[in-house]
């Protein structure tokens, strides 16, 4: 008998446990712990930011979605991983021992690289179901008195997606609101061009992305070196090829949301030996830590280096249907230790994405995510803005079901059919 430890209850995690589960039988006790009782949906959090979702719509309760299936769950934050002697250290002093660890923890948001940055400070975040909550707080008054908009990436942001859909869900919903004439908007991001996404490009997202945001009437500074944020006020040094200041901007606003770097959480990071300097899990092709080969790692909190490197640092996504191969990679792998064979399966390292743009929307392909690739695809439609929505609802469903089929996959790959992938 052996116990599988689930850090981490998102996106990557919660498919995970049903997937362990459904894989391992009732014979393993499977624990998962996360520092919330709630699951955040958080692909829809642009939505939420603007008033187009409840916190309700994409949010439920974890417990007994996971004790219906026999699997533990502790709400609680880690404090601290003693990798050597296969235990965790919970926030309040308790203990949980393992055989296997899934760390599925996502990023720690690293507002703190840039000086005045993040909700503490004089921007805003969707990262987290709080964040775009409070976002739509500030969007409201916003509304009422309006004037110039910043949204974008820091640098070492590696999730551009997020940042290009809220600039266009809100030039979308002030448009529908009769003001977006009155609302300056600049989007600013680290990628050294608009439509880069921390992959080098897909297909031909740069001129693609550059005419939506042009058709949109919004300005961009790119190679954007967020150097430090005051109230109403963001200071950005644009970076040339050599490393050089090309032109210092001062962003004036009235309404900012920027994307913050990532990093690993604490406790996953402060572990020797686990992770690379910023931070993030190391992994084999088959998703374990070479230095303690029962840690199995999956999701944005995975080591992936950059695809390139560019004049202002960017880190590589990754994406929802990546993560879910990465997941079923880990239970078949876990499953196999258990049988007495060697591991045998990877995830991939494709991208594929449905991006929102509030009245269209965006979808990618990028086979393999690194350069040169088989399939290099990227299409604008509403219907990947109708098929996003679809989406959701198919994704909370599954969750809230406990399902442990492919999610991304069936549908996403289905989504892209309809849209004529080729």
């Amino acid at each position: 008998m052996a116990h599988i430890v689930i850090l981490g209850a998102g996106t990557g995690g919660m498919p995970c446990a049903y997937e362990m589960r459904e894989a391992l039988g009732e014979e393993h006790p499977i624990t998962v712990i996360n520092a919330s009782e709630t699951f955040q949906f958080v692909p829809s959090n642009p939505w939420l930011a603007v008033g187009w979702r409840k916190t309700e719509d994409i949010t439920f309760e974890i417990r007994p979605r996971l004790e219906k299936k026999g699997i533990k769950f502790i709400a609680e934050a880690a404090a601290e991983i003693d990798a050597k002697a296969n235990r965790i250290t919970l926030a309040g002093g308790d203990t949980v021992d393992y055989d296997y660890l899934v760390i599925t923890t996502g990023p720690r948001l690293a507002f703190d690289e840039v000086e005045g940055s993040g909700p503490d400070g004089h921007t805003l975040s969707i990262c987290t179901t709080d964040h775009a909550r409070h976002t739509w707080d500030a969007y409201q008054k916003f509304i009422e008195n309006p004037g110039p908009i910043v949204v974008g990436a820091m640098p070492f942001a590696s999730c551009f997606g997020p940042a290009y859909e809220f600039a266009f869900i809100l030039d979308t919903d002030l448009r529908k609101r009769g003001i977006r004439d009155k609302v300056p908007m600049t989007y600013v991001s680290s990628e050294p061009y608009i439509g880069h996404l921390g992959l080098g490009g897909v297909g031909d997202s740069k001129g693609m992305l550059e005419s939506e945001l042009r058709s949109r009437h919004i300005k961009w500074v790119t190679s954007a070196k967020v150097t430090r944020v005051e109230e109403g006020k963001m200071f950005v040094d644009e970076i040339d090829d050599n490393g050089e200041v090309k032109k210092a901007h001062e962003l004036a606003f009235d309404f900012s949301m920027m994307l913050p770097a990532f990093k690993g959480v604490d406790a996953v990071a402060n572990v020797e030996g686990l992770c690379n300097p910023r931070g993030f899990v190391m992994i084999d092709d088959k998703q374990r830590n070479p230095t303690y080969p029962n840690i199995y790692s999956a999701g944005v909190c995975v080591a992936i280096p950059p695809v390139e490197v560019t004049p202002v640092p960017t880190g590589a996504p990754k994406t929802g249907y990546m993560i879910e191969t990465m997941v079923t990679a880990i239970v078949q792998n876990i499953r196999e230790e258990l049988d007495g064979k060697q591991p045998t399966h990877s995830g991939t390292w494709n991208a594929i994405c449905l991006a929102d743009m509030g009245d269209t929307g965006a979808a990618f392909v990028a086979c393999p995510q690194i350069p040169p690739r088989n399939v290099n695809w990227f299409r604008k439609g509403k219907w990947v803005h109708y098929a996003k929505i679809a989406f959701e609802k198919y994704f909370l469903r599954k969750m809230k079901n406990g399902t442990s089929e492919p999610i991304y996959e069936k549908y996403i790959l289905k989504a892209m059919k309809i849209g004529k992938i080729k």
